[in-house]
């Protein structure tokens, strides 16, 4: 059986989070969501999602498919319920398509925007309600906020009948059967605390002296927390980031870096972005009132449920030092933003500035910084990532109303 992971609508609404990756590419727990599929079905995914994305993010279609909504975090139930489907049977849930078997052919008829809007004919597909509860990410604050629980499941799923690493006597420990430490992580002189919730380190990791840490809580491969960091879970360290200071319930995907002493809470920090010293962002409202946030999808700010909510920031955006962050920030993609006072908590993609106004971000100098950022960690800036950040570049030009450019 050959497995896909589909964008719904979700891709919209997680904004803009994904206007660098498809759904399935997004991490939560410990894994990105198309590694818990692939580790718990023991076979490869591939992705159908937005054309400009595809060249990256390819789609493998065989004779027999089974497309999956990429939105959906796996858990052993469902997976049972997936595998078996039948040719031409969908699976859905509260109206939306979970997962559906079809052929190459059907594939081919049935376009991708029908297959993200769930514009399928009943009398054409065998319809399957499942009962089955699973967790689900539909808006960017659900990463932070269902952390834990995905945390918890990546940890049981990787560590399962496997052997920890040895810890150092050097450090205070909690709850130390809830504790995994990957081969070649360096950690001493530090206090663990993971009665909460389990905490796993990375390979090759690293947690300097002084740090204090409370799961559930995730240090992912060569990534550093930096010394006397304070971490507050359900909190997820991407791979090779760099983290200090005082974080609480933050996912970070990975390659990103906040190195210095500052508070980030509540939060969602994609890739290639750096946080600098001093910076912080609130998340609570004075008043405690309930946390709104802009939508792309509706293109107006939207409640959040939340009484606790801080950054979302999307890929190769940077911070300048002491920069302040107001409750429900939505940063872009190949933001620059810095100076005093607070931004405004809508900061289109690729905008450069801060309290006292912005202006356009030229695409030719955000492609410098992205190829020169990942350059430092050995990774190309490709024909294919320029590509994609350009047409970032022009579709959220509608976003950025400022008449000087940078």
């Amino acid at each position: 059986m050959n497995y896909i992971l589909f964008d719904d609508l979700s891709w919209n609404n997680l904004l803009p989070l994904t206007f660098t990756r498809p759904v399935a590419d997004i991490r939560i727990g410990i894994l990105t969501i198309k590694e818990k599929w692939e580790k718990i079905l023991e076979k490869p995914c591939s992705y159908l999602t937005q054309q400009y994305l595809s060249e990256k993010y390819k789609i493998k279609i065989e004779d027999d498919n089974i497309l999956i909504n990429a939105s959906i975090i796996p858990n052993i139930n469902l997976i049972d319920e997936i595998v078996n489907l039948k040719k031409s049977n969908a699976i859905i849930k509260d109206e939306k398509l979970v997962a559906i078997r079809l052929s190459d052919e059907e594939i081919v008829q049935l376009p991708f925007s029908k297959i993200e809007n769930f514009f399928v004919a009943e009398k054409e597909y065998e319809i399957i309600n499942t009962k089955i509860e699973f967790l689900q990410i539909n808006f960017p604050w659900d990463i932070f906020k269902n952390n834990g629980d995905a945390l918890c499941s990546d940890f049981e799923l990787i560590t399962k009948n496997r052997k920890s690493s040895a810890i150092s006597k050097t450090n205070n420990i909690l709850a130390r059967e809830n504790i995994f430490i990957e081969e070649g992580a360096r950690i001493e002189y530090v206090t663990i605390n993971a009665e909460n919730g389990p905490i796993y380190i990375g390979k090759n990791a690293e947690i300097m002296e002084g740090s204090v840490i409370r799961g559930p809580f995730a240090l992912c491969e060569e990534s550093v927390l930096k010394m006397s960091a304070k971490v507050y879970g359900p909190t997820t360290i991407g791979p090779y980031s760099k983290i200090g200071g005082e974080i609480n319930n933050v996912v970070i995907f990975g390659y990103s870096n906040k190195a210095h002493d500052g508070f980030l809470g509540n939060a969602v920090i994609g890739e290639w972005c750096n946080i600098g010293a001093d910076s912080n962002n609130s998340n609570l409202k004075n008043n405690y009132a309930e946390v709104k946030m802009w939508n792309y999808g509706k293109e107006k700010f939207i409640k959040t449920g939340l009484q606790f909510c801080g950054l979302i920031m999307g890929d190769h955006s940077k911070c300048g030092i002491n920069t302040m962050f107001n409750t429900g920030t939505i940063v872009g993609v190949s933001a620059n933003i810095y100076g005093s006072g607070f931004p405004r908590n809508f900061i289109p993609s690729f905008s450069w500035g801060g309290a006292l106004g912005f202006s356009e971000y030229a695409i030719n100098k955000a492609v410098e910084v992205a190829e020169n950022v990942m350059k430092r960690r050995n990774k190309d800036f490709d024909e294919t990532e320029k590509k994609i950040l350009t047409h970032i570049f022009n579709i959220t030009e509608k976003y950025r109303k400022f008449s000087t450019k940078k």
